[in-house]
């Protein structure tokens, strides 16, 4: 047994545990089968919100160790991808938000003129613009010494035959790779558009598999979205895109003629209980640490569960 510590999965989860690892002095190859752009990371909006994650009571420490993080990467958007933006949660009221809300700066509901409808939540919140973001990630590993090897995992048992510790964080593949029948996907469908002067952004999650949203990125603007539990389609539905579209030019009209740039589609992955974030003991004395299972919001809490990672190995 050598004494590398081996990450599989090269979205934002596995990344930022990676990158937390290797700057903490463990010897890390991170596994990935293609580049981080083709992850589903590389399809979210990049807002931070504990959007469609559990469990609750552990959720609001990893959210807000990131939102730290995040504040110190504001002043290099182009390098980072993280920019501080405002907008409006829909029908969010802030009493019904956990106790981690209260540690988040300027979080207070929207006057009138923000959001005429009903209740809902102003805020100012980090944006990542996902490419970007986790390309300096890769960076950010390969500066603090961290391998990458594009390879496809047949089995967790595969990573674990030489090294000293493993880190799952396959999201979706876990289900196979643990294998664990509580994941499952939730379907999220975006539209691309040119952006005809909207800066800020707009979310509605409603109660059914449509939402509604809007989220400016440099050069761009994202209209979605959908929800859909168990559906795995990776192709882009032609009508649900102009239901999109139709939903938020509801809300800005200058989005109805906006030129579409692209559809892009993701799969979040879901877990039953929510985040599995645990430390295993393996036959030989090795360790392995799954971290996956983070719904909706792998960006929001991707920095407090590497340090819990972290944490684990080193227990």
């Amino acid at each position: 047994m050598n004494g590398e510590t081996i990450v599989v999965g090269g979205g934002v989860i596995g990344l930022t545990s990676a990158v937390v690892l290797a700057e903490a002095g463990h010897r890390v190859r991170l596994w990935s089968p293609g580049e981080p752009g083709a992850t589903t990371s590389a399809v979210a909006g990049g807002l931070w919100w504990p959007y469609r994650i559990e469990p609750e009571e552990r959720v609001g420490a990893w959210a807000l160790r990131s939102l730290e993080v995040y504040a110190g990467l504001l002043d290099r958007p182009e390098e980072t991808g993280a920019r501080l933006v405002s907008g409006v949660h829909a029908a969010t009221p802030l009493d019904g938000l956990g106790a981690w809300a209260a540690e988040v700066d300027g979080l207070r509901a929207a006057t009138e003129a923000e959001y005429t409808p009903g209740d809902g939540l102003w805020a100012r919140l980090p944006v990542l613009d996902m490419p970007t973001h986790l390309t300096w990630l890769l960076g950010r590993l390969e500066a603090a010494g961290g391998l990458v090897e594009r390879r496809t995992v047949t089995s967790l048992a595969e990573a674990a035959e030489g090294a000293r510790a493993v880190v799952n964080c396959t999201g979706l593949g876990a289900a196979r790779l643990v294998p664990d029948a509580g994941m499952r996907p939730v379907r999220g469908q975006l539209v691309v558009v040119e952006n005809p002067g909207v800066d800020t952004w707009f979310t509605h999650t409603g109660t059914g598999s449509e939402s509604t949203y809007f989220i400016p990125q440099p050069g761009r603007l994202l209209l979605g979205g959908t929800a859909e539990a168990g559906a795995d389609s990776l192709e882009p539905d032609p009508v649900t895109a102009r239901e999109i579209v139709a939903r938020c030019a509801g809300l800005r009209p200058e989005i109805a003629g906006a030129r579409v740039l692209g559809h892009r589609v993701g799969l979040r992955p879901e877990r039953a209980g929510g985040v599995r974030l645990e430390r295993e003991e393996l036959p030989g004395g090795g360790v392995l640490v799954h971290n996956y299972g983070h719904g909706g919001a792998g960006v929001t809490v991707a920095w407090g569960c590497a340090d819990e990672v972290a944490a684990l190995l080193d227990a």
